[in-house]
């Protein structure tokens, strides 16, 4: 995410909180709460993180840190 400022930084959010709704826009984001992978992955959370790399969309996230 970016701050204000410009700064770059790399956080979690709690309870689906976006990063937008306290000021900071983000670059992109991963959603790791179970209901987002459980169906495909059951409990291997870090084989959908794995496989979420494939799938980022890098253009857009190119340009939103540009912005």
């Amino acid at each position: 995410v970016f701050d204000k400022d410009g700064k770059l930084s790399i956080i979690s959010t709690a309870n689906q909180d976006s990063p937008i709704s306290i000021g900071l826009t983000p670059i992109i984001g991963i959603d790791v709460w179970e209901h987002a992978y459980y169906l495909k992955y059951q409990n291997r959370r870090a084989e959908y993180i794995d496989n979420w790399w494939n799938v980022v969309n890098w253009e857009q996230a190119e340009k939103n840190y540009k912005k």
